[in-house]
């Protein structure tokens, strides 16, 4: 749901605000969170994976999320916040190592459940 509203603030919103990198920057924020939200979702869904398999899959996307989509948002908006956010560059690729971390997590569990 998060995501859906964020996307559609950036459309109507954010767009004459921003500009059109910085929407394109908030909109690939956007996309992540959605994927992983769906990622999430089938996580719960996948059969013989035991709870403890499934929560550190869940921590990896969800600080994943908060950090790659979370500092994409922020980023994007340094145009319009009347203070420097650049120190925030660093979070985001930390944010996409946490997101990949899942997915190898997610594929040692499903190989060795």
């Amino acid at each position: 749901m998060l995501a859906i509203v964020l996307g559609a603030f950036a459309a109507h919103g954010l767009k004459p605000l921003i500009s059109a990198d910085s929407l394109a920057v908030f909109q690939t924020g956007v996309s992540y969170q959605m994927y992983h939200a769906l990622a999430l979702l089938a996580l719960a869904l996948i059969p013989g994976l035991g709870i403890q398999k499934v929560k550190i899959v869940f921590r990896f996307f969800i600080f994943g999320i908060l950090f790659f989509s979370g500092s994409l948002y922020i980023l994007a908006l340094k145009s319009v916040v009347p203070f420097s956010i650049s120190f925030l560059a660093p979070i985001t690729p930390i944010g996409g190592l946490l997101l990949i971390g899942g997915w190898i997590q997610l594929a040692y569990r499903l190989f060795n459940a």
